[in-house]
């Protein structure tokens, strides 16, 4: 519980110590300087670490809510985290695809390929009756 109330007094206060551009509402509020705001801060601090004393009941419950907070978000947190394990596996899984190839190629250990040799007569009788034509001549100028 006290460590919540250090994190939300240490934040106001960066947050209140930030620079800020000078508009015309910003001229309208009252002037306050830096010793009167840290006074004012340490008697709130002061102040407050004391509440347990006057309300022990108030506190009880505050940490027990605390507790029930903590818990959910760290079960929220392994639930986000699950989510995204599972998706990375699915990614992966996707991407482990056979090796793009065409089957004219022999993959190492097939055939001919395997002995270092390049592979001999493969065309078909139908590619062997196609006629070959030659580049069509350019028009002259």
């Amino acid at each position: 519980m006290r460590f919540l109330l250090r994190i939300t007094f240490w934040l106001g206060l960066v947050l209140v110590l930030l620079p800020r551009d000078k508009t015309p509402e910003s001229e309208k509020l009252p002037q306050i300087g830096a010793a009167d705001a840290v006074q004012a801060a340490t008697a709130a601090v002061s102040d407050v670490t004391q509440f347990c004393k006057r309300q022990p009941a108030a506190c009880e419950v505050g940490g027990q809510a605390a507790t029930i907070i903590g818990q959910r978000a760290q079960d929220g947190a392994k639930k986000i985290y699950q989510i995204i394990n599972d998706k990375k596996e699915q990614l992966e899984k996707t991407d482990k695809k056979a090796p793009d190839h065409t089957g004219s190629i022999a993959l190492a250990g097939e055939g001919d390929a395997a002995s270092g040799e390049a592979p001999r007569d493969t065309l078909s009788q139908d590619d062997l009756a196609l006629e070959w034509r030659g580049p069509a001549a350019a028009p002259a100028n």
